[in-house]
């Protein structure tokens, strides 16, 4: 299963901060989803295990939504609740809500690792 422009934006933007480096073409991903320049309300969740570590709102509607994803991404997982660490990351969950004119939309990614696939060693 694919994952959504909008999430592999959020998850991109986390994975910035882990490799200390610019990574996304805004330009091209503006390019090719126009979509992204809208002035749409988020809030972004990180969950591990099904549980909510960490949430951020950006409901100001001043930037672009490609902006407020990759702010809030960044926020949610570095500034606002628990700091995520790269083994932590890449067990939580990434859920995405847009406040749109027509009702909410979520949006939710699974983990990159799931703590299942792992067997004990006995």
């Amino acid at each position: 299963m694919s994952r959504s422009v909008l999430l592999q934006l959020a998850r991109d933007s986390i994975q910035e901060v882990f490799q200390a480096k610019k990574t996304i073409n805004i330009p091209s991903l503006l390019k090719e989803h126009p979509l992204l320049l809208e002035k749409i309300d988020i809030i972004i969740n990180i969950y591990r295990e099904n549980e909510l570590k960490s949430s951020y709102a950006i409901t100001q509607q001043k930037n672009s939504l490609a902006n407020n994803i990759i702010i809030g991404a960044k926020k949610v997982a570095f500034e606002n609740g628990e700091i995520l660490t790269t083994s932590e990351y890449l067990h939580s969950e990434i859920e995405l809500i847009l406040h749109t004119p027509e009702g909410d939309i979520r949006q939710k990614d699974n983990a990159i690792l799931n703590y299942s696939h792992f067997e004990q060693i006995p």
